[in-house]
């Protein structure tokens, strides 16, 4: 980055990956802030289930941040099951809350960023936290998880091929299972030793795993890496 102190806003702040995202930069070098549902603990708030609250926290960020940001990390999301067994209007709703939360959100300040970098003639970088399933697909339940997924990732290439020229860089993350609070509620539900037989790793990340690799791409990562999807999930999906 050009910058002597980069400025970075991070999404889903509250706990997990992204908590573990925040946490992980070096205060010297970096102003970070972080976003959560509820607010509190110096995070700012901001519903992503209402559209019309993705450019008051964009506006906000900017003021906490002097006008500059230089690093989005898009970590928010959710992941509830949806079964087909649903009323249609109820499967529809949760399909519907699970893409604006976990893509149609990130999309909004994706623009966002680009427009910034293009309004500053600066460059940035984006880091979108996907998931295994944008590849290898998820559960029976978890059909509108693993599309939203997949469209962070083609929309994080897309990004990459359009901007590359204007210094505008963008990376995908893929985790497996991470040991956060969704994560533990699934392998709880599902049956944990089963699912990790299937991980030839043995056991699942933990958030300062997938913390590392964003603070590389958003810190250290060369140009030429813009448009990669970085997997982590100890060897249960190869690509």
């Amino acid at each position: 980055m050009t910058h002597a102190k980069t400025h970075i806003l991070v999404t889903g702040a509250s706990r997990g990956i992204g908590k573990a995202v925040l946490d992980s930069f070096d205060t010297q070098k970096v102003h970070a802030i972080g976003q959560s549902t509820s607010g509190g603990a110096g995070l700012l708030q901001s519903d992503f289930t209402q559209p019309d609250q993705i450019a008051l926290l964009w506006d906000n960020a900017l003021e906490r941040l002097d006008g500059r940001i230089d690093v989005l990390i898009n970590n928010a999301g959710i992941f509830d099951p949806n079964p087909i067994t649903k009323d249609s209007d109820d499967w529809l709703e949760s399909w519907n809350r699970t893409m604006q939360i976990n893509l149609t959100a990130s999309a909004q300040l994706c623009r966002l960023a680009v427009q910034h970098y293009q309004s500053n003639g600066s460059s940035g970088r984006i880091i979108n936290i996907a998931s295994r399933a944008a590849y290898r697909g998820d559960g029976p339940d978890y059909w509108h998880y693993a599309a939203s997924k997949g469209g962070m990732v083609a929309m994080t290439k897309s990004i990459a091929r359009a901007y590359a020229h204007e210094g505008i860089l963008a990376f995908a993350i893929c985790p497996g299972f991470t040991m956060t609070g969704m994560a533990e509620e699934y392998l709880e539900s599902r049956g944990g030793d089963k699912l990790l037989q299937d991980i030839p790793l043995g056991r699942v990340a933990q958030p300062e795993e997938i913390a590392s690799m964003a603070k590389y791409c958003a810190i250290d990562a060369p140009a030429s890496m813009t448009g990669a999807v970085l997997d982590a999930n100890g060897a249960s999906f190869v690509r």
